[in-house]
């Protein structure tokens, strides 16, 4: 497969993923939190389909699209580990989180992720979705819709 359908594959896959992540969590309280803005393109699908969530943003730089910038007191700027424990310090839940952090290093972005589980799960409401690119462990795993293939991204419940 090609990296160009390859990419398509995953973006579709995202994008089917957090659609029905939206509809599964609606009874839910919570926060919505992205884990890796990059240039805001999820950020952006993320406000459309929960415009009545608030959205908070992690990432190590802000670059993303001028119109895809959070509002400034809802990105966290600095590394992942730091910024979650500021949330769970504040008390902040979430209904559904994704996860989109990754160097493109596949044995370090996998590492970050079991590093960062824990903290991700201490941060969900009972019933909250996690949605995510990298494995996570110590979270109980899920089928998603079923457009998606098993492995292409991932689903956790907490």
């Amino acid at each position: 497969m090609s990296r160009l359908d390859s990419m398509l594959r995953r973006l579709a896959a995202q994008r089917d993923g957090l659609n029905w992540a939206a509809r599964d969590i609606s009874d839910l309280p919570g926060e919505v939190l992205d884990l890796g803005l990059g240039n805001g393109r999820t950020y952006d699908h993320l406000r459309e389909i929960l415009p009545d969530r608030r959205i908070r943003v992690i990432d190590r730089i802000l670059q993303c699209h001028p119109s895809c910038t959070p509002p400034a007191e809802d990105f966290l700027q600095g590394e992942a580990e730091p910024m979650l424990n500021l949330l769970l310090e504040e008390g902040v839940r979430f209904a559904l989180a994704h996860y989109d952090f990754g160097s493109g290093i596949k044995e370090q972005d996998v590492a970050e992720a079991a590093r960062l589980s824990p903290l991700i799960a201490r941060l969900m409401v009972p019933g909250g979705l996690i949605v995510s690119g990298q494995p996570l462990v110590g979270l109980p795993r899920i089928a998603g819709p079923d457009t998606i293939a098993p492995d292409r991204y991932l689903f956790y419940r907490a």
